[in-house]
């Protein structure tokens, strides 16, 4: 899931520290392992990696930033939708039915704000949907989440899950589950992860950056980090 790459569009809530072309640079980035991520999972697995993203008009703006053989599709909430789904929401349910209507047997929705997210975990997405009985979803730990996967067996009654929703609210997990167990869904829950969406989540990436094989796993990330001097910057924010 992801908006075009634009300053002034993207990676807003890291405006300052960052500037707005920055934060582009970051976002740019973030998509670039993302996708890689998502494409090393395909290695193994028969899965097919896609950015869904809004607005339309600007799919030239992705290119060069995707791992090769990532497709696009339209997400930006245009379509006839159920009463009660707003925000994000909108674009989460355009996605899964672009994506179901190409004939996939399940839909998994990432965010691309988690570019360290380890493909084990996607790997363990696959899985647990490959038996087309259960939601998948991966809480964030902002109380969001950065994954949720749904079969095309139970797409209908799934898209219960995005009404009435608290969107960029620590309620959007508990809000999600709510609807879950009112449609009677049952819910395989992954690790937690994090969003790099305020300073301080990005501070934690710099911070987990430096760890070792970190990098490798986030090349792009942390190429970024290292040329606008994040570590730095973020220690010193004076200066």
């Amino acid at each position: 899931m992801a908006k075009t790459p634009r300053p002034g569009h993207v990676k807003t809530r890291l405006v300052p520290p960052l500037t707005a072309e920055e934060a582009t640079a970051l976002n740019a980035a973030f998509l670039r392992d993302v996708t890689a991520t998502i494409a090393a999972v395909r290695r193994d697995l028969p899965v097919a990696g896609f950015v869904a993203y809004a607005p339309a008009g600007g799919e030239a703006l992705f290119d060069g930033l995707l791992a090769p053989h990532t497709g696009l599709v339209l997400a930006d909430g245009s379509v006839p939708l159920p009463p009660g789904v707003s925000g994000i929401g909108r674009s989460l349910i355009h996605a899964m039915r672009g994506l179901l209507a190409r004939g996939f047997d399940a839909v998994c929705l990432v965010n691309s704000d988690s570019p360290t997210l380890p493909a084990a975990i996607l790997d363990q997405a696959v899985a647990a949907l490959a038996g087309g009985r259960q939601v998948v979803l991966g809480p964030a730990e902002d109380g969001g989440y950065y994954l949720i996967g749904i079969p095309a067996a139970l797409a209908a009654r799934a898209e219960t899950l995005f009404r009435d929703i608290p969107w960029s609210t620590p309620g959007v997990t508990a809000a999600t589950l709510a609807r879950a167990a009112e449609a009677s869904l049952g819910v395989l829950c992954l690790p937690r992860w994090y969003d790099v969406d305020e300073p301080a989540a990005l501070r934690r990436l710099v911070e987990e950056l430096r760890e070792t094989g970190t990098a490798a796993l986030a090349p792009h990330t942390a190429a970024v980090v290292a040329r606008l001097g994040l570590a730095r910057r973020l220690a010193d924010p004076v200066t």
